[in-house]
């Protein structure tokens, strides 16, 4: 098998930066087929409207729901031949665990695997702490997750990777300079969300993960997808889905008892 058709889609809208670096990167050898939100979707996870609307854009279908929206249209209906769904590139990092299941992007993959359609989802992180997202971002500045993604679909196939797993969740550093080295991690499993009260009926909620995003105080060791990223290196997780399912002693034995009560 091979990714001849690509069902490209994001969480940051159609007309974003990082959705045109990856396409431009493919186009040349690929079919790529975009269908991604009208806007800016980020962070709704796995959200499912009920209905959605399709207009034709120059990249492909422009669809006013959610990424995941996206990928049920997509490869139900407007691109159900495609080999291989690409989420991204995401403008900003979607790094460790705890993020996974609420990034728009990430989500993206993890339903093309319900479809048994490989995937890959694709960030870019980039640096400015709590202000990161306010950076004006440039198509050269996604050279390296652009490369990298170009790289990992030429080859995954052929060499396997996705008869083992259902989809890759890559992030790479902001381009600057020499290309960035590619290391396979796995999510970090740090968490350090905070909710405090404002003393008004409201609750804030606070990641202080990115005031710590540098070479001295990020909380993870080498092998992790955000040391990954903060050490210069293109992360790639290789990811299944759905959840796991443990064997649980305990768990056999209330079952067996339930009859009794």
């Amino acid at each position: 098998m091979s990714a001849d058709r690509i069902l490209l889609t994001n969480d940051d809208g159609i007309d974003a930066v990082g959705l045109r670096a990856v396409h431009d990167a493919l186009a040349d050898e690929y079919d790529v087929v975009t269908v991604a939100p009208t806007d800016d979707r980020s962070s709704v996870g796995r959200t499912l409207s009920d209905d959605v609307t399709v207009s034709d854009h120059e990249l492909g279908y422009a669809v006013d729901g959610t990424p995941v929206d996206c990928v049920v249209a997509g490869l139900d209906e407007l691109v159900p031949d495609a080999d291989l769904v690409l989420a991204g590139c995401n403008e900003g990092a979607n790094l460790g665990s705890y993020v996974l299941g609420r990034s728009g992007t990430v989500s993206a993959a993890v339903e093309a695997a319900f479809f048994g359609v490989p995937a890959v989802a694709v960030s870019m992180y980039v640096p400015g702490g709590d202000d990161w997202w306010k950076t004006d971002l440039e198509p050269a500045q996604f050279e390296h997750a652009a490369r990298a993604t170009r790289y990992l679909v030429d080859n995954a196939f052929e060499a396997g990777v996705f008869e083992e797993i259902d989809y890759l969740n890559v992030n790479a550093p902001i381009a600057a300079g020499d290309s960035a080295p590619m290391r396979v991690t796995h999510p970090s499993d740090w968490y350090g969300m905070t909710a405090e009260h404002d003393g008004n009926g409201g609750v804030t909620f606070d990641d202080p993960i990115w005031g710590r995003m540098t070479e001295t105080d990020v909380p993870d060791p080498v092998g992790t997808d955000r040391r990954a990223v903060v050490d210069g290196e293109v992360s790639v997780s290789p990811l299944t889905v759905p959840h796991g399912v443990a064997s649980n002693g305990a768990l056999d034995g209330l079952a067996e008892r339930y009859g009794d009560q």
